[in-house]
């Protein structure tokens, strides 16, 4: 089982001054702690979940090419990006310029969007979920276009693109593992099924199993091999005194590996005190690997 850490809160001690070296010193120690991959949200406001809306929060992509430069090893995406935040040609080429600048350790996170707020604050599109998702099946087709030798034009409903060049192309081969968000039955597994290297999903085990359940049947109809898609989910964990152990953490491991779950992602809201990271190195992360 591999082990991920999402950061979905940069309020922190010290204020604005404090977030950059705060957060280099989460990024270095997760590299070196072993975690396989490092998220951000891809939000503009503080979501309900963490906070109100005036909390601080940073672009993603900016915070990820930041974290590019200080670690080594570890993968890099946003959980998730919505569709609606930039123009599909724009958005590849960015999320293609950290799979470069980053030794080839990008993935491509990407959703429907949900957050209208944001979207109305900030003056982005927010069309019907209907019309959203299908920007976002044309921005999976456009991505694959674009990470191919096919330059010629993209001809969308939605969007059109006169010349799908990115160049430089990925350093992930064949392309970036495409990671969608979220558990819809009808449309976000079935797109999961056909374009998707990744499903990312929530709640406790046997919802989640009940999910996988669709996302094969939808695999069976596409005549896609199951197999092929990493499984994974996010979940919150609270390491302290109190809270939970590195035994609470490693037993919910298990729950989700006995489902099929082959990749857990992890946030912590005492992240920032560094000790929680270093504690699944120690002794989270060796114990759930064999999972």
């Amino acid at each position: 089982m591999k082990v991920g850490l999402q950061i979905p809160n940069f309020t922190w001690p010290g204020g604005a001054a404090a977030i950059g070296p705060t957060l280099a010193n989460i990024a270095r120690t997760a590299d070196t702690a072993g975690f396989r991959s490092l998220w951000v949200m891809d939000h503009f406001f503080q979501i309900s979940y963490v906070g109100p809306p005036e909390m601080e929060m940073l672009e993603g992509y900016s915070a990820l090419t930041f974290m590019a430069a200080v670690t080594k090893q570890i993968q890099l995406g946003t959980l998730v990006t919505g569709v609606t935040y930039r123009h599909p040609g724009i958005l590849i080429k960015t999320v293609t310029t950290l799979d470069v600048l980053s030794g080839g350790r990008a993935w491509f996170g990407v959703g429907a969007a949900w957050n209208e707020q944001e979207s109305r604050g900030l003056g982005t599109p927010f069309p019907p979920i209907a019309e959203r998702f299908e920007w976002l099946e044309e921005t999976l087709q456009i991505a694959k276009q674009m990470w191919s030798s096919d330059n010629g034009p993209y001809r969308g409903r939605h969007f059109q693109l006169e010349q799908t060049l990115c160049s430089p192309q990925p350093l992930s081969r064949p392309h970036l593992p495409i990671m969608i968000g979220g558990g819809g039955e009808k449309k976000t597994l079935r797109l999961v099924a056909q374009y998707a290297d990744a499903c990312n999903l929530f709640g406790d085990p046997p919802a989640v199993k009940a999910k996988l359940d669709v996302l094969k049947q939808h695999c069976d109809r596409l005549g896609r091999d199951f197999g092929t898609i990493e499984t994974t989910i996010l979940n919150t964990v609270h390491l302290a005194p109190g809270k939970m152990s590195a035994k609470d953490v490693i037993e919910k491991c298990r729950g989700f590996a006995d489902v099929g779950v082959q990749h857990v992602i992890f946030n912590m809201p005492n992240v920032h005190e560094i000790a929680p990271i270093e504690t699944f190195g120690r002794e989270i992360i060796p114990a759930v690997a064999g999972f």
